[in-house]
């Protein structure tokens, strides 16, 4: 490949953001081998006209450096926000031990409903999406939903609300209400489960707020 080959711009960019194969796959809605292959097989031999103006402006880069005509350069917050989706347990149930942050890839969120969450476009280094554990969340969240939690949300903003919390060594998913005095309860959405009231707010380790859900359908 050379420089100015698409292949090779498209290996720049994913190798300088930290992106993979398979994550980029999974944004074009393609099969996990598809990214591979076209770099390392030429299969296809160009992308396709929605995949490489996709991915350009999942980029913002223009799409003639992707093999596509010169046109308008698509700026970084008209695309799409990186987010990764780490390999973290948030429990609604008894507790989550938080071992690790592996990635399990990313997921594109465009800038602009990131902005209408009041997220300000993201900012990719402080939002993660992980999975719930446990059912003390039912109805709202169900074990097995994936959350979107946006760590400069935390402590220091704190309202009514549903946060990921620590707990000693466990990611817990919990509801906040604010009460007299600054003081604030911990509770569960599943009423078998119970809560922990009338707390100060320093007794508290807030890791960030959930402000989207997304789930299988079953």
């Amino acid at each position: 490949m050379t420089g100015n080959d698409p292949r090779a711009q498209l290996e720049r960019l994913i190798r300088e953001r930290g992106e993979d194969y398979a994550s980029l796959s999974r944004l074009l809605g393609r099969n996990p081998a598809y990214v591979q292959q076209f770099m390392k097989r030429g299969t296809p031999r160009r992308l396709a006209e929605e995949d490489r103006r996709l991915l350009a402006r999942y980029f913002g880069v223009d799409e003639s450096l992707l093999g596509g005509p010169v046109g308008r350069p698509v700026a970084a917050d008209e695309g799409l926000i990186s987010v990764p989706r780490l390999d973290v347990q948030a429990s609604a149930g008894p507790g989550a031990i938080d071992s690790a942050e592996k990635r399990l890839g990313r997921i594109g969120f465009d800038s602009a409903w990131l902005r209408s969450l009041g997220l300000g476009g993201g900012t990719p280094g402080r939002l993660s999406v992980i999975r719930v554990d446990g059912d003390s969340m039912s109805p709202t969240l169900s074990d097995g939903d994936e959350i979107l939690v946006d760590r400069d949300d935390g402590a220091g903003r704190l309202r009514d609300g549903i946060y990921v919390l620590r707990v000693e060594e466990a990611l817990v998913v919990k509801r906040i209400a604010l009460g007299p005095g600054g003081r604030l309860s911990v509770r569960s959405d599943n009423e078998a489960y119970p809560g922990w009231p009338d707390l100060e707010p320093d007794g508290v380790d807030v890791v960030g707020r959930v402000v989207w859900v997304g789930r299988r359908l079953r």
